[in-house]
Formats: C-alpha cells, sequence, structure tokens
C-alpha cells in the first residue's frame, strides 16, 4: 500500500464527502480510490469511514486521523517544496481565519496580487466573526482585532483600525443629531453587536483628543455578525460602529451620515496569530509578511483624517 496516496485520498474523501466527488477530483477511478479506503483502515486496524448511499461521514477515529494527516501532507509539502522551489516560491496550503469585514473589504480584494506573487499556495480562508481554535481546528494563522487572551500563540501586531459612529438620515430625523456623546443618552438608540465567544455585547466608546466617553444604549436589535451588523446600519435600527472604509461609499451616496464627526472609537490592534509549531513554514512567513505590508498600506488601517 502506498500510505502517503491512501492518506490523501481519504483526505480528499472527507473534504468532498462523496466518493464519487472524491475520485474525480483526485482524477482516478473510484474502485481505485475505494481500494486505498480499505487499504489505509486494513493498516491502521480501525473503521475511518461511515458510508450511506448518499454521503460519507467520518467515525471518531476518522476525524482524529483526518486533523493528523492533514498536518502531515502539508508538511509534506512544504518540504518538497523547500527541495525543489526557492524560499521565494513556497508551495501548499494555508488555512486562515478572518472576521468578515476584513476579509471582504481588505483580504479578498487583494488575494489575487498575492496569488500572483505565491501562485503555488493555496489558501482555505474561513469568514466568520466565531473565534477558531487554531491548535484544534488546524488553522494556520488567524487575523484578530483586540487582545490576545491566549498565551499560548504568537502574535505579530499588523496595524490598528478606527471606528466611526454613523447613521440613516431617516434615523437622525426620528431621534436628531446629537452634539455630543451625552446627547446620545436621550432616546437614541444603538446597533449592538455580542461577542460570539463571550455572548457580552459591546457598549459604545468614544473619544476626542483626552476626552473619552463610554456608554450602553438601549437596542433594537443586537447581531454577532459583523456583516449583519452593518445591515443593520443601513437598515436604520440605530446608530452604529463600523469601519470609515466600509461607510465612505454610503456616506458619497447619503445613505448613511456621519454621527459626532469629531469623534471616533478608540483604535483596536490587529494581530496575525499562529501556533507556535507553525512558525517555520516558509508559506506562512510570506503570507504573514504579506498582510502586514497589505495592511500598512490600506485604506482600513491607515489613519483617516475624518
Amino acid at each position: 500500500m502506498d500510505q502517503i496516496a491512501a492518506m490523501r485520498a481519504f483526505v480528499r474523501v472527507v473534504e468532498a464527502g462523496t466518493f464519487t466527488r472524491a475520485a474525480d477530483l483526485l482524477e482516478m477511478p473510484k474502485p481505485t480510490l475505494t481500494k486505498l479506503i480499505q487499504q489505509l483502515e486494513s493498516h491502521l486496524r480501525t473503521k475511518l469511514l461511515n458510508r450511506t448511499t448518499r454521503r460519507v461521514g467520518v467515525t471518531p477515529d476518522g476525524a482524529a486521523y483526518y486533523e493528523r494527516a492533514v498536518a502531515l501532507l502539508s508538511d509534506l509539502e512544504e518540504l518538497d517544496g523547500s527541495m525543489t522551489r526557492s524560499q521565494a516560491s513556497p508551495v501548499g496550503r494555508l488555512r486562515v481565519d478572518v472576521g468578515t469585514s476584513l476579509a471582504l473589504d481588505v483580504l479578498i480584494p487583494a488575494l489575487p496580487e498575492f496569488h500572483e506573487r505565491y501562485p503555488d499556495i493555496q489558501i482555505d480562508l474561513g469568514v466568520s466573526d466565531r473565534p477558531a481554535d487554531l491548535v484544534a481546528e488546524n488553522i494556520d494563522c488567524a487575523i484578530r482585532g483586540g487582545e490576545v487572551l491566549d498565551p499560548g500563540l504568537i502574535a505579530r501586531r499588523v496595524g490598528e483600525v478606527d471606528f466611526v459612529l454613523c447613521a440613516t438620515p431617516e434615523y437622525i430625523a426620528r431621534h436628531g443629531m446629537p452634539e455630543h456623546p451625552r446627547d446620545l443618552e436621550n432616546g437614541h438608540l444603538a446597533i449592538g453587536y455580542f461577542s460570539p465567544r463571550t455572548g457580552r455585547r459591546m457598549a459604545f466608546d468614544v473619544v476626542r483628543g483626552k476626552e473619552t466617553y463610554a456608554f450602553d444604549l438601549p437596542y433594537v436589535l443586537a447581531v454577532n455578525d459583523s456583516t449583519a451588523y452593518f445591515a443593520a446600519c443601513l437598515s436604520g435600527l440605530g446608530i452604529g460602529q463600523s469601519l470609515y472604509s466600509l461607510i465612505e461609499p454610503h456616506l458619497e451616496t447619503g445613505r448613511l451620515v456621519r454621527v459626532l464627526p469629531g469623534w471616533r472609537s478608540a483604535p483596536v490592534v490587529l494581530y496575525v496569530v499562529y501556533a507556535p509549531n507553525r512558525h517555520l513554514s516558509s508559506r506562512l512567513r510570506v503570507f504573514v509578511d504579506w498582510v502586514a505590508e497589505r495592511l500598512a498600506t490600506s485604506r482600513v488601517v491607515r489613519r483617516e483624517s475624518v
């Protein structure tokens, strides 16, 4: 049995969900694929897959083996790449986790440039505001805002973002335009955002020079996803805090207006974080360097004179 081929076949079956789809992706006959899986299970003396007429699922042993196999095959690709290519041309797959707004507004639009520079790196991009467990989910790195709470992770600061307050003109017509943060406590509503990790709702905070105000406004709707949050802002459900780069096009069309334009939320520091055992990967190293470079010149991270 070619164990490496069998491991690749097993990983592809798990990811594809069916033997037929996996065989197509691997460009091999389905009977050959089936035989490889059977040989692997026989070699390991355990059942890796539960087969039904429509779908293939992994057993508990199969799930554990999948995670280790993915990591091993990734390391093997890295080793092969280091022997056959220069460090300037790393090869392999990267699993990256990033928040929704940053993915849509910064990272994804810039990825064609990354692909042109590193054409042999494949990126599996997890896009969610849910905090991921990098080790348990076999994620190479994540881009996160705010304090990194896990001391077991390596964190590289790559920039900071500013949030500004905004609302629809219709909302302002109903509730009035506040002149000072204190005015927000007189009948105004906020778009609530609660942490996907803790469930706690985030309070508003604004700064102007040395002045700082923090307040917890009533709300009609609270969400735990940044895309839904921005949609709620556009619907006129209350005042929201958003990246200036996201609201700028809507300011130009008049769909949104700035609230308290002389104030902004305290900056949120952005980090690329990864587990210590990932730091030797050349593909991870060039990706982290590229992210830092990209964010350093991004209109999202650069402080706007607004």
